[in-house]
């Protein structure tokens, strides 16, 4: 075997191993990084334009990040927090792309308003309810509401075509959501990580074994899976950032923070339309309410798409059963994930979630025709021809310990860190790519304890982010300003 030291090794090279990379060479350039994928091209999985919605996570459309209580009032706790964990996003394109590091955001990024639609007394009330308690915070002041339909006919006229007039209706919309292609994006970082000194990217190569020495550092065994031709990498920091391959190498390093956790994988399709006579029609991200006993990640929606510079209409997602862990996966993945220390997690949320798995199977079991009669709850127009199904990527939901169900399932994403701090996996999905940029610099804080509180690397995170270290919530000024600034220079106002 061929060894070779790293001061950072990234598995994987999606939206999360690539952003890391950056925020780590910008602090320090002198870093030596290798990243490693197994595929033999970048960002192809769930960072991949088509395997995800392309939806900049800032939750002014998005429903279930706003449950409704059982007294009726609006739980806001986590569309705030993934309100300000984009607009930490934004900063640091805004950022890369002053520098040069990234290209013009028309490469990556569109504007595209983001709105929510209902119909039916109940939802009308629900989605009035939202707006009320959201519209009263700095960071939702610009969201509009309506009932009118002349009004949302304007904002969404596909959706109010042929619509009964009878019908209780209601939207939102804030102009300046985003279209991001977050496979453009992180191909464009990974091609700025290649041009610089100490940073290594390794195609075509899966991890497998790693195990740490008592010195610390962490040899990591690689495979090339064209040659065969295998190599040990030696590491002072390894991060696991392979999307649902993270959980599999989580399990592999032993890391006692690992234990009990467990995968719960979910499969995806969306429809597609690309007719310009249509997709010309819609210029928006409009996401409605999830059906009952439908998981959180199957909320309905309708999105202009610009990928490669090609613009199309997506619905969906429509969730499947599946024992994959990633699109390019093997079926032999789940039962591969099995432990003595997460046997009774997964066996519970088994057990605990048939309606799921049920809903799930049916789901994957519809026609063409159930799916666009799917659609027609948005557009009531849509014409099965005009449609096309598309396989999404892969999401492995985190199953967790409980001590009151011996497991529970979590639809968010969770960092797992080695007490030392020398080991990092990202698990979960939604929010996911949106919010990388504020999750990766929890981990450089917390992995990089000493560096993140020199003033060196303060001074270059307030250059990088400028509302590093102070809540946009409770400035309403500064919040004001570094919109200003991410909508001009990401060309979103």
């Amino acid at each position: 075997m061929i060894a070779k030291s790293a001061d950072v090794l990234l598995v994987g090279a999606g939206a999360m191993s690539t952003t890391l990379g950056m925020l780590l060479k910008q602090l320090d350039p002198n870093i030596n990084i290798v990243m490693v994928e197994r595929l033999g091209h970048v960002a192809h999985e769930s960072t991949d334009g088509w395997n995800n919605a392309g939806t900049g996570h800032a939750a002014y459309c998005e429903l279930n990040y706003t449950p409704q209580q059982a007294d009726g009032s609006i739980d806001t706790r986590k569309a705030f927090a993934i309100n300000s964990a984009f607009e930490v996003s934004l900063q640091f394109w805004s950022y890369l792309v002053k520098q040069g590091a990234l290209p013009k955001p028309e490469n990556f990024i569109h504007a595209t308003p983001h709105q929510s639609f209902v119909w039916g007394e109940d939802n009308v009330e629900f989605l009035r309810k939202r707006y009320e308690a959201l519209s009263q915070s700095p960071q939702f002041s610009d969201m509009e509401y309506s009932e009118d339909p002349r009004v949302l006919r304007e904002w969404m006229p596909l959706i109010l075509e042929n619509r009964d007039p009878m019908e209780p209706i209601a939207g939102t919309r804030v102009r300046y959501g985003a279209d991001v292609d977050f496979g453009s994006l992180a191909r464009n970082m990974s091609t700025h990580l290649e041009q610089q000194d100490n940073f290594e990217l390794m195609l075509s190569h899966s991890v497998t074994d790693l195990e740490q020495q008592d010195d610390g550092l962490w040899n990591v065994e690689l495979k090339n899976s064209k040659t065969g031709a295998e190599r040990t990498i030696s590491s002072r920091f390894v991060f696991l950032g392979a999307g649902g391959g993270a959980l599999p190498l989580l399990q592999l390093s032993g890391i006692a923070e690992g234990d009990g956790y467990g995968g719960f994988p979910v499969s995806g399709q969306w429809l597609v339309c690309k007719k310009p006579a249509i997709v010309d029609k819609h210029l928006a991200k409009v996401y409605g309410l999830a059906p009952i006993g439908a998981p959180p990640m199957s909320v309905p929606h309708l999105d202009t798409r610009i990928i490669s510079g090609q613009k199309a209409l997506l619905f969906g997602p429509f969730a499947g059963f599946t024992t994959k862990f990633l699109k390019q996966g093997s079926m032999l993945d789940l039962p591969k994930s099995l432990r003595i220390n997460n046997l009774v997690s997964m066996l519970s949320v088994g057990k605990n979630n048939m309606d799921l798995t049920r809903y799930l199977i049916s789901e994957a079991m519809q026609s063409h025709e159930e799916r666009v009669d799917s659609l027609r709850n948005f557009y009531p127009d849509a014409q099965n021809d005009d449609w096309e199904l598309a396989e999404a990527g892969q999401r492995v939901q985190i199953i967790k310990k409980d001590e009151e169900k011996g497991g529970k399932l979590e639809f968010g994403t969770e960092v797992i860190t080695s007490a030392d701090h020398t080991l990092a996996a990202l698990l979960g999905a939604s929010p996911g790519a949106s919010t990388a940029v504020n999750t990766m610099i929890d981990i450089v804080g917390s992995c990089f304890p000493e560096r993140m509180a020199s003033p060196e690397w303060q001074s270059k995170m307030k250059e990088m982010v400028p509302s590093f270290g102070e809540s946009l919530p409770d400035n309403p000024e500064l919040l004001k300003s570094v919109r200003q600034y991410t909508l001009s220079t990401l060309e979103l106002d």
